[in-house]
């Protein structure tokens, strides 16, 4: 595994808002879960599953965020995935944990925000 690849190929996708390229890293199956979710109105439980449903949700977040980008700040690698560490576009700190299958695929993703900043 190559995490830090990935995460550097992640990173351009975002910041290059082509949501192609963003999907392409997730699994049909994936489960993606943010507090953003339900302030967007997707879901009550903070939680999409299923790709087309990402993409929804990816698509009305870059729409209302045409400013948004991610600064990466660290990379915490695991036994089945990694967690990247950011700060977004309004200077919020992110820590989004990818949980990947054999294929490389984010499976799942937890993203989470610093209280307080």
């Amino acid at each position: 595994m190559h995490d830090a690849a990935f995460a550097a190929r992640w990173y351009e996708a975002w910041n290059a808002h082509d949501l192609d390229r963003i999907l392409a890293f997730y699994d049909d199956d994936v489960e993606f879960s943010s507090p953003y979710i339900a302030a967007l109105g997707f879901a009550a439980d903070g939680v999409v599953s299923g790709k087309a449903w990402l993409r929804d949700y990816f698509q009305r977040a870059l729409a209302r965020a045409p400013e948004l980008t991610f600064t990466p700040e660290s990379l915490c690698v695991g036994a089945r995935g990694h967690t990247v560490i950011y700060r977004n576009h309004r200077g919020e700190r992110v820590a989004e944990h990818h949980t990947l299958n054999a294929s490389g695929r984010i499976i799942r993703a937890e993203a989470t925000y610093e209280a307080g900043s």
